[in-house]
């Protein structure tokens, strides 16, 4: 009989000692029998010091952009998640999120490996979670939870799956909508398998996963990048970590986090498109440990949602679509500046990009992304400015994006826009 080894890490996000010893535990019919090695840590090991390398912000269950699981859960199912980490480490300890549960989630069991591809994972890099000591857990209604640390050593911008098993029934799941990469579902629990062949079921979206964390030479400089679409990485090549969030993680050096969600609103929560930017700010940005630096760009949904509703085709998702003001919007940034500032954060703000030709563009929102932008270069309210607005845009047409940079929507930039934007950025950093 195969078997795969999994390694136990240590409780709380504490180190792992070096004493081992074997067990066995048996898995539901057709999984392979697992060999574990836990290891204790001695109560008088110094804390580790935990940096974020990876995140997602969480969202209500909705149909979003594309198909998903949301709506449906999970029930006798594994679900395995694949991301890249912009900071590397000897161990990990994973974040989940059920902040739009109505009831508690019971999560069977986890493990963590390096990647392999589509759905492999590395062979021998195994590594069962634990939640406090125990391999099944409750994450609270409305609630999120950390796991234990687990000795796995990751490389700046490998790539770590983590599949989560549940045995009963999640109902609808807490995710990101818009992954842009594939997660893997498969029938039973395969949590343990480095084969990915169980996992014959795909989608674009994130599930309960809001977070990857590094200890042992994790930095204190990471970037969180607050947004939407743009943020999130619309129009960029699905699977190939081509957001801008990635660019500037391959430019840096630094751990770089992405907390945008397409659709999302400055002003207004969204029942598609996440909460208001101030009431998700604290849990997506300030609560990411090793933070030093948030960049804001947001904005264009707040005064192009109303237009689009104008158009020969509106959109029952863009809701609510108030007429918005530049002043209101600035009122906005300024919340997000004072509550970066209270916790010791740098803010930097992004101009809004072109968006002429788009269901966005109107006469309305021209002026307002002119006023708005015109405030951000020059107010000294921000500590520093990107200017995307004018790195990518078209010198025949200032309103509009650069034809090289423009993935087809005349809104949402595509690889090589994302690069672009890395770069102004990285001048900043």
């Amino acid at each position: 009989m195969n078997r795969s080894r999994i390694d136990k890490g240590g409780v709380g996000g504490v180190g792992i000692g070096r004493g081992v010893r074997r067990g066995g535990v048996p898995l539901a019919a057709g999984a392979a029998a697992l060999a574990l090695l836990a290891g204790a840590q001695p109560s008088s090991a110094r804390p580790v010091a935990w940096g974020a390398a990876w995140a997602a912000s969480p969202q209500l269950p909705s149909t979003g952009f594309t198909p998903n699981w949301s709506q449906e859960g999970f029930s006798h199912q594994s679900v395995r998640q694949v991301v890249r980490v912009t900071e590397g480490g000897d161990r990990l300890r994973i974040r989940l999120s059920n902040a739009y549960g109505t009831s508690p989630l019971a999560l069977t069991g986890a493990t963590v490996a390096k990647a392999g591809q589509r759905a492999d994972v590395q062979p021998g890099s195994v590594r069962e979670l634990t939640f406090g000591g125990r391999k099944s857990v409750s994450v609270p209604a409305h609630g999120e939870l950390r796991s234990d640390a687990a000795r796995l050593g990751l490389e700046r911008l490998d790539s770590v799956t983590v599949t989560l098993y549940f045995a009963g029934t999640t109902g609808p799941a807490t995710f990101h909508a818009q992954g842009f990469a594939d997660t893997y579902r498969a029938e039973g629990d395969h949590r343990a398998d480095p084969s990915g062949r169980a996992f014959t079921a795909t989608s674009r979206s994130w599930y309960y996963l809001s977070g990857v964390e590094v200890g042992g030479g994790a930095r204190r400089d990471g970037v969180a990048l607050f947004g939407d679409s743009i943020t999130d990485g619309f129009g960029s090549t699905t699977g190939a970590n081509r957001r801008y969030s990635d660019a500037l993680a391959e430019r840096t050096g630094r751990p770089v986090l992405n907390a945008g969600i397409g659709g999302n609103l400055v002003l207004n929560d969204s029942a598609w498109y996440g909460e208001r930017s101030a009431a998700r700010f604290g849990r997506d940005v300030l609560d990411q440990p090793g933070v030093s630096t948030v960049v804001v760009l947001e904005g264009v949904n707040d005064i192009g949602f109303s237009e689009a509703q104008k158009g020969p085709k509106p959109q029952p998702t863009y809701k609510p679509a108030p007429v918005v003001s530049s002043a209101q919007l600035i009122d906005g940034y300024r919340e997000l500046i004072r509550q970066a500032h209270s916790r010791g954060l740098k803010a930097v703000g992004a101009t809004l990009l072109p968006l002429k030709g788009s269901d966005h563009w109107g006469e309305h929102s021209a002026r307002v992304s002119d006023e708005v932008n015109e405030w951000i270069r020059t107010s000294g309210a921000f500590d520093a400015v990107a200017d995307f607005d004018k790195a990518l845009a078209s010198k025949a047409d200032p309103d509009r994006l650069a034809p090289a940079y423009d993935s087809g929507d005349t809104l949402h930039p595509n690889d090589a826009g994302y690069r672009a934007m890395a770069e102004v950025l990285a001048k900043l950093l």
